[in-house]
């Protein structure tokens, strides 16, 4: 079936649909190389549409083991050209079938380096995907619909669940965690509760951690303010590691400020360096803000990590308290493991458990 995708600016592009479907989102795009089904089953991505910049799509197939939440969360995906006949060891279905399968819309055979190129001169921007014939009036109802700036709530675990080990005891705050990132704090002996995004501070001092993880997630870290408000009330009772979403919570809790960036980094192949050792790290990013810098005057907050094509904060240490935070994915899943590093120095921080 035929279809398109119509941004914001007006700017068209036309191409087939996997299914009779439509979806409306933020139009983002990825530069990885592969992590396809990691970017799909990825809960930052929830409430945007993802382009693809690498243009073949699909060749691996799909597989329950590259799964990184309980379902996918992202309003539509974009690909150049779409692998029907996948072939790995691993996999255990076609990527045509996993989109079928979870009502994912998906255009296919458009030209995403132009769709990237519109983004990245203009801006992130709204969009729709819709078969070919939609009428002008319904493409303006789509347009028409606001965002609910609900997405931590919808990605977040309703309820909490324990991943036990004889480790020390932490808590996971899920603004929407991904499952790679409980197996990394897993495999070095953490004891996990993780918890629901609005649990209150006071809830989580009585589940008696040894210490705080606070996890990636979507959107506006301003419209958490609940999760904001706990944080203030933990940073001086226990160790904390942040990282994406967590970061800039983190960050907005300690007095800093955060802003929207242009067009965002979300990829699998994003250099950082590390202003502590000087070395730089290949890593996997997806986040639409930033911590503002300018923000950290008469703050005890130092800069640790720069992003190396933009400058921008990309992490955080506070100078007297055990509390540090990322803006990247240091799990990956897709993408290098240049930075577990961190999950050991967060390790290093708590103590050792029974």
């Amino acid at each position: 079936m035929k279809g398109k995708l119509i941004l914001e600016d007006g700017s068209v592009f036309y191409g087939n649909l996997v299914a009779d479907s439509s979806a409306v989102g933020e139009v983002v795009f990825n530069t990885g190389m592969t992590g396809y089904q990691e970017i799909l089953t990825d809960p930052s991505y929830c409430g945007q549409i993802v382009t693809l910049t690498y243009p073949l799509i699909g060749n691996y197939g799909v597989a329950d083991l590259f799964e990184q939440s309980r379902k996918s969360f992202v309003r539509g995906f974009i690909i150049s050209e779409l692998c029907e006949e996948p072939s790995n060891y691993q996999c255990e279905n076609t990527l045509t079938k996993y989109l079928t399968d979870h009502n994912i819309p998906c255009i296919y055979g458009v030209d995403t380096r132009a769709i990237t190129r519109r983004i990245r001169a203009n801006g992130t921007m709204k969009g729709v995907i819709v078969p070919a014939e939609t009428s002008e009036e319904e493409i303006k109802k789509y347009f028409a619909v606001l965002p609910e700036m609900k997405e931590v709530q919808e990605v977040t675990t309703p309820e909490i669940y324990k991943i036990e080990n004889k480790g020390p005891h932490v808590v996971v705050m899920d603004f929407g965690i991904k499952n790679n990132i409980l197996r990394s704090l897993h495999h070095l002996g953490c004891n996990l509760t993780v918890v629901p995004a609005d649990t209150t501070a006071e809830n989580i001092m009585n589940l008696k951690p040894d210490g705080v993880f606070l996890s990636n997630g979507p959107g506006d870290p301003k419209d958490v303010p609940y999760a904001i408000e706990a944080i203030k009330k933990l940073i001086d009772k226990k160790p904390i590691f942040g990282i994406c979403l967590g970061h800039q919570l983190l960050a907005l809790a300690l007095g800093a400020d955060t802003y929207k960036l242009k067009f965002g980094h979300r990829g699998s192949n994003q250099p950082v360096k590390n202003l502590l050792t000087g070395r730089v790290h290949i890593t996997s990013q997806n986040h639409g803000y930033a911590v503002e810098e300018s923000s950290f005057e008469n703050l005890d907050v130092c800069i640790s990590h720069r992003a190396v094509n933009d400058n921008t904060v990309e992490g955080m240490r506070h100078k007297n308290l055990p509390v540090f935070s990322v803006q990247y994915h240091p799990e990956a899943s897709p993408g290098p493991d240049d930075s577990t590093y961190l999950f050991e120095e967060f390790m290093a921080l708590l103590p050792k458990g029974v």
